[in-house]
């Protein structure tokens, strides 16, 4: 197997989280395997959230930390995002990442689109595997929510501007996980940094 170049994103805004954890998991056996590896934590992020009154045409300037995640985002060849569901959907500041840092000109052209009007993508090429926790079973985000928060990463966000495909490993229920749950998920996510999946 070739090294690969990944992206590792903890986007938990917690210090610690079970997400980090998968993370590191993930990481260790990646970097274990040869794989070169460039990791970042959203909750050591500092930015403005809010895309705010900027449009396409006077985006807001991206802070440091934001232009350097762009700068690996355009490096990796796959990308890895650690994410708990939270109402549905994923926490605030992650949203804000994506809002401020996924930018028209640099991850998708506006002024090239498709026969349906949507803009082309600029980061084709690249794979990525969402790690989910949550505490609500694969199965019932499913039956009971048609996988929105799945579709929603997988073609939204990361397909929209051309990542794909995206596969997920859901964690669940993730509140109060027992120590032995919890080690049986980090080796989950160890199995899959070594294969880079």
């Amino acid at each position: 197997m070739s090294s690969q170049k990944i992206l590792i994103l903890s986007g938990h805004p917690g210090e610690t989280s079970l997400s980090k954890s998968l993370c590191q998991a993930y990481m260790d056996a990646a970097e274990a395997q040869g794989h070169d590896v460039r990791f970042h934590d959203l909750s050591q992020m500092s930015f403005d959230m809010d895309y705010g009154h900027a449009g396409y045409g006077n985006t807001k300037p991206l802070e440091p930390v934001l232009d350097v995640f762009l700068g690996d985002v355009e490096w990796a060849n796959h990308i890895v995002v650690a994410t708990p569901l939270w109402w549905g959907g994923i926490p605030a500041k992650l949203k804000g990442l994506f809002d401020r840092a996924l930018l028209p000109g640099r991850t998708f052209d506006t002024r090239n689109t498709s026969f349906m009007g949507l803009p082309k993508p600029m980061l084709k090429g690249k794979t990525a595997r969402v790690l989910l926790t949550s505490d609500t079973p694969s199965v019932l985000l499913r039956l009971f929510y048609g996988n929105a928060i799945k579709k929603i990463l997988s073609r939204q966000v990361l397909g929209f501007v051309g990542i794909t495909p995206t596969k997920f490993a859901s964690f669940a229920p993730a509140t109060d996980a027992a120590e032995a749950k919890v080690k049986v998920w980090l080796d989950q996510a160890a199995r899959l940094g070594a294969k880079a999946a």
